[in-house]
């Protein structure tokens, strides 16, 4: 939080005292008739206030609404004044904080006016005190919801305050700039560790809190409005929650943080809530933000910020006083604050002395420690300092957000008056304050490089990539003139993100989303509509090239992105299955596959995004992942049933279960898993069914089975769910697709091989009978209790670790799945311990926790399992997600190389490889060691 405005040396004084300036009343008549209501006060009083009322009606309502008040405030003065109302607010109660909280705004925004406009405080002083008027506003606000959300027990207590939540403040208010009707950008994190165990519920609550906070600050009733409140500085605002938790946006910030993101958080403060944790997350942001290197590639970045602003806003040209923007336009204050920012990007991650929030405290350090001329850190200050007290004019005049100067005469005689001067000397004073600045700042940004005139900067493409470009209009989305015309207003931009984003390696992956899209007049439409857009598939391509591949086929998946809910809590099975169930209601047996098609298609791009923006870690992933199949499996069972059925009759007997096995049992998919099945059937004593075409048990549950599995993998207009292997099932490829559940029983107890009782360890039912999954559930259970001969087990284990080398041969460079010491290996070594513990345990975290029950390791081998397996399942995630197969960071561009380096915490691609290898053998040997001295029996 900002400083309290009182000095050391200050006392309460009164106004009066201390005034030394007044703004003249542009109509006298008001100005007076105000005046009057304080004929107590002293004379420069009266003159302030009818100066104030004269020039601004928004300021003349509060004078006349808060009239007692003020005659106290105007003895006491303006400091214990302002303590005094911030000390009100902390004894609201919660029902009247939305009141509350209004009073204090409007209370405060006419005590820090008249001592603005008396020039009794300074301009550091009055945008220090809207700071932290803000600060105690967002506090009290957030206090309360989340409060309500705890009190009725949708969010756990903890002894953190706001519930672990944090309001980071951005830009002017995180400086303490802010001015005088301006808007809040907030960025609200969480601490996702306090919810281990409730974390979608928690999250739930915390981005309700502070939905509910944004309305009470930012709604306007009769007693007006505390803050307009901006939540959209968030990392990929467009698609994430408005809270979201500090490891998922520090994933983000690190994989894909850009350099406005960058800029942006040089001026970012913990400045409500879980104060002290949201500054923790700051300190980790560091790398992030400050660069070790000289980073002159910032200041490209920012003029083409500028350049994309103003075309924007319409503000290119020369300077014109009427209706020139004094915030946005050339010489205005987003100069001096870009030029300010950037010099600090670039020398910041090597001089700590630069890294201050505020403009004129950065200026002063910059010249300081020699990056600037100390004269023109004093030209700047002063221009900065004057154009805000314009700007705060502007504003005061009828609260309004307003950065404009008046657009005619009388504008500007009104505003020369509430300045206290004449309006010939502000022309002549704003004219060379503008004119310096843009002198001053645009060389710095674009030397001897005009900018445009009235439009963005053209964006160069690399002469290798030109025939790329050229080949897009060969292409279906650009066949149609409109899709052309569309296409041409979005390419400036989209060209600036690709190129600037991943060089030719981006424009290549882009080039994959084009040529798989059948048409483009739609999706070209939807992103000119929706701009927050470009950004995503920009980002997408730049990183993830399997993913554009797969948004070419599936461009409709867009449409989930911009409903709203995109990055709402994940629901769990449950919530997917019940959407997905609402979804196949309506409609005959091929439509009903189609609509699973492309609900999936949305939830599994939800997913690949969630990761790809740090949203959800690596194992957060394989599990939506897995749950996603398991709705899909539970979900059209019974449709593919009801279908079968209506041919064939009902399933004789007790029906059937479908297990899942592999990865899927154990609950970790990656973005391109197949599902490892098995379909196990009672008929019960029932020989065939009943319907029109009668089948005997066996040939139903067989038909049945590969209806569904075609249900699953076929290919049809809206393409395939997933790819399925049955070769787990009793006797592999020679088995029935279909096994009886005695058969099966019969088959586990006494034929099976070691390696199926491994893949057992895994098996979940996850679709059909329930009363059949329970009995199959049972015996898995029953049957790895049977006692085993460790030497057998392991000598089992090793010779099957013998076939799959054989059968894969050396393992490359990049391969973190198959091959000693990989994740294949390890996950071998965790279902034999729950083969001789005789633990029911499916997933490998837990399996490999059994190898220290056994005796069979040590707690730090265990360990190093565990982590090194949880290390390698995050590279295998990355790469599945990026290019669907192992994680090649030589294949991938710069972003995407940054995602996995991020996703394997490691600084460079040649290290990381190294360390693939150098963990690989630790663990082989680990591997090999413990399965040539078996633990003992029991």
């Amino acid at each position: 939080m900002t400083a309290p405005i009182a000095t050391r040396n200050a006392v309460a004084m009164s106004f009066a005292a201390r005034m030394t300036r007044s703004p003249e009343p542009y109509d006298a008549e008001l100005g007076q008739s105000t005046a009057a209501r304080f004929a107590d006060q002293p004379a420069e009083l009266r003159g302030l206030i009818a100066g104030t009322a004269g020039c601004s009606p928004y300021l003349k309502g509060l004078i006349e609404r808060n009239a007692d008040w003020l005659e106290a405030a105007l003895d006491s003065g303006p400091e214990a004044a302002f303590e005094a109302v911030l000390a009100g607010l902390d004894e609201v109660a919660p029902e009247a904080m939305e009141q509350g909280l209004r009073q204090a705004k409007a209370r405060s925004a006419l005590l820090i006016a008249l001592a603005d406009l008396a020039g009794i405080w300074s301009l550091e002083q009055c945008t220090g005190a809207l700071s932290r008027l803000a600060d105690h506003c967002v506090a009290r606000a957030l206090e309360t919801t989340v409060a309500a959300e705890i009190r009725k027990r949708a969010l756990p207590e903890t002894d953190r305050p706001a519930g672990g939540a944090v309001a980071l403040a951005m830009g002017k208010m995180g400086a303490g700039e802010l001015n005088y009707s301006s808007d809040i950008d907030l960025i609200m994190l969480f601490d996702g560790d306090l919810y281990r165990d409730s974390y979608e519920e928690a999250r739930a609550a915390l981005v309700r809190a502070t939905r509910r906070m944004a309305r009470m600050l930012s709604a306007i009733t009769q007693d007006g409005y505390v803050f307009r409140t901006d939540l959209r500085l968030r990392p990929d605002a467009a698609v994430t929650p408005v809270c979201l938790s500090m490891d998922a946006a520090e994933a983000y910030y690190e994989s894909v943080g850009r350099t406005w993101e960058r800029a942006a958080y040089i001026k970012a403060r913990a400045a409500a809530g879980d104060v002290a944790g949201g500054e923790t997350f700051l300190k980790r942001l560091t790398p992030f933000i400050w660069r070790k290197h000289l980073d002159f590639a910032a200041i490209q970045d920012a003029h083409d910020m500028r350049l994309k602003i103003r075309a924007h806003k319409g503000l290119f040209g020369p300077i014109k006083l009427p209706g020139h923007d004094m915030k946005l336009g050339r010489g205005g204050i987003r100069e001096i604050e870009f030029f300010t920012q950037t010099r600090q990007l670039i020398a910041g991650g090597r001089d700590p002395a630069l890294r201050v929030r505020g403009t004129v405290a950065g200026l002063a350090v910059l010249a300081e420690r020699g990056w600037i001329d100390a004269g023109l850190s004093t030209q700047l200050t002063a221009a900065y300092r004057a154009h805000r007290e314009v700007e705060h004019r502007l504003q005061m005049t009828a609260d309004a957000q307003t950065h404009a100067l008046p657009g005619d005469a009388k504008g500007f005689d009104r505003l020369a008056a509430f300045m206290g001067e004449g309006a010939d000397t502000l022309r002549r004073d704003l004219v060379e304050r503008l004119e310096m600045v843009h002198a001053q700042t645009e060389g710095f940004f674009a030397p001897g490089q005009p900018g445009p005139q009235g439009q963005g900067a053209a964006t160069d493409v690399p002469d290798a990539a030109q025939s790329v470009v050229e080949r897009w209009y060969s292409y279906p989305a650009l066949r149609s003139a409109r899709a052309v015309e569309i296409f041409e207003r979005l390419k400036p931009d989209l060209l600036a993100r690709l190129t600037h984003g991943g060089g030719s390696d981006a424009l290549e992956h882009f080039d994959l989303f084009l040529a798989g899209l059948p048409a483009g007049v739609q999706v070209f439409s939807l992103f000119e509509a929706n701009p927050q857009l470009i950004d995503l598939i920009a980002d997408i391509v730049t990183t993830a090239p399997a993913l554009a591949r797969y948004l070419g086929r599936n461009a409709q998946v867009f449409d989930a992105v911009i409903g709203g809910d995109f990055f709402a809590p994940w629901p769990g099975v449950s919530g997917l299955l019940e959407d997905l169930v609402a979804r196949l209601q309506d409609g005959d047996y091929e439509r009903q596959l189609d609509a699973a098609r492309r609900w999936h298609k949305e939830w599994h791009f939800r997913v690949g995004v969630h990761h790809l923006r740090g949203v959800a870690d690596a194992r957060q992933t394989g599990q939506h992942y897995a749950e996603l199949a398991q709705a899909v499996l539970r979900a059209l069972w019974p449709v593919v049933v009801a279908e079968f059925a209506r041919k064939h009759g009902s399933p004789p007997g007790a029906g059937a279960v479908v297990l899942g096995m592999g990865s899927l049992g154990a609950a970790q998919l990656a973005a391109t898993s197949d599902l490892d099945l098995i379909v196990i059937y009672d008929a019960a004593g029932v020989e065939a069914s009943d319907g029109p075409r009668s089948l005997a048990a066996r040939a139903y549950y067989a038909r049945l089975t590969q209806a569904f599995v075609t249900a699953l993998s076929a290919q049809t207009a809206e393409g395939a769910l997933y790819e399925v292997d049955m070769r787990l099932r009793p006797s592999g490829r020679q088995g029935p697709v279909a096994t009886a559940v005695t058969a099966f029983e019969s088959y586990q107890r006494d034929e099976a091989w070691t390696w199926e009782h491994l893949a057992l360890t895994r098996a979940r039912a996850v679709a059909g009978s329930e009363a059949l999954g329970a009995r199959v559930e049972a015996f898995r259970r029953g049957l790895l209790a049977a006692p085993r001969k460790p030497a057998k087990i392991c000598a089992d284990v090793a010779e099957m670790r013998g076939r799959l080398a054989e059968a894969t041969g050396a393992s490359g460079a990049w391969e973190v799945k198959r091959g000693a010491g990989r994740l294949q290996d390890i996950e071998l070594l965790g279902q034999a311990a729950a083969l001789l513990a005789g633990d029911p345990a499916r997933t490998t975290a837990q399996q490999l926790a059994l190898l220290e029950r056994l005796g069979w390791a040590s707690p730090a081998e265990v360990a190093e399992l565990r982590a090194s397996h949880g290390w390698l399942w995050a590279l295998q995630a990355a790469g599945r997600l990026l290019t669907g197969d192992a994680p090649d960071l030589d294949a991938l561009g710069d972003q995407g190389r940054g995602f996995v380096l991020a996703q394997a915490a490691w600084e460079d691609a040649p290290a990381l490889q190294g360390e693939i290898a150098r963990v690989a053998d630790r663990l082989a040997a680990l591997v090999t060691r413990s399965l040539e001295h078996p633990p003992k029996a029991g």
